[in-house]
């Protein structure tokens, strides 16, 4: 019963309005990107290192990249599962923003910006603040009054924000969240296939930050001007569903500007790191240069 009512909470809490689902959406509009520089921001529950492929097929074409780790994510995935670093469970997405922040502000140039899950909101939050030249936003976890009542997506998502779990960290070093891992976030994989991914990439997590979502920091003034954007997403994601991409799309109302997408059947909410995610970088590249 506990977990019941948590559940419905948790809904009424990210509740949002409906949207229809579309397939891709390409502007005419002329772009004009002329940085060549890219930062790179990494989700929950992952680190950079899940951008090495990405980066090096960048830089491979003439771009500058940066991938940072977000606080408190250094280092190898499987040594912070077994030590998650002190203070880890404190980490707000405020301290995630600072220091993107500090390190845009020592480049020569506005970055693009490419984000994944909660990286893609952190890049929304950089948009509206001035921070980019443009931003692709890869599986976005979206802003606040952005929701779905799907229940697949409340049990993707409960194990973590949970009120009842208190300021505390969120460490998959169980062999039981690797079964949570496959089927929220590698689920149109085999579980041999998730299983190796989670011993790459998969580390502990402040619940702290993913909470920040309902609240005023993640809202996103999506009326004014921004510069263009890419959302990008997996038909078959569970974690952040297609339907939430798709209210966030339409929330971006400004008529001077750019807001495409594309979306890939067959995949989950990990495209930017597990099998195929060559298909998706090499779009992202041809739409920067388009």
């Amino acid at each position: 019963m506990k977990n019941k009512k948590v559940a419905i909470a948790l809904a009424l809490l990210f509740a949002g309005n409906m949207a229809f689902p579309q397939t891709e959406n390409q502007n005419e509009m002329n772009k004009e990107i002329n940085s060549k520089t890219v930062v790179f921001i990494h989700g929950l529950f992952m680190n950079n290192q899940t951008w090495n492929g990405w980066k090096t097929l960048f830089e491979n074409q003439g771009y500058t990249c940066y991938a940072p780790a977000n606080p408190k994510h250094q280092g190898c995935p499987a040594e912070l599962r077994e030590n998650p670093p002190a203070g880890l469970e404190s980490v707000q997405f405020q301290d995630w923003i600072n220091e993107l922040e500090t390190l845009i502000g020592t480049l020569p140039e506005k970055p693009i910006l490419i984000g994944h899950s909660f990286g893609g909101l952190t890049a929304q939050k950089l948009v509206e603040s001035g921070h980019a030249e443009a931003a692709i936003l890869i599986s976005s976890a979206p802003p606040k009054g952005v929701s779905t009542f799907k229940p697949s997506f409340i049990r993707a998502n409960l194990k973590v924000v949970s009120p009842f779990k208190g300021k505390s960290v969120f460490n998959p070093n169980e062999a039981k969240y690797k079964k949570w891992f496959h089927s929220s976030i590698t689920n149109t994989l085999s579980r041999a296939e998730s299983d190796s991914l989670f011993d790459a990439f998969a580390v502990p997590e402040s619940r702290e930050t993913p909470r920040a979502a309902t609240k005023d920091i993640a809202k996103i003034d999506t009326q004014k001007p921004h510069v263009p954007l890419l959302f990008v997403g997996g038909l078959d994601d569970v974690i952040v569903p297609n339907v939430l991409l798709q209210k966030t799309i339409a929330k971006y109302s400004d008529p001077s500007s750019i807001v495409d997408s594309k979306f890939y059947a067959g995949k989950d909410h990990f495209i930017c790191g597990e099998p195929g995610w060559e298909e998706v970088a090499t779009y992202c590249l041809q739409w920067l240069a388009e």
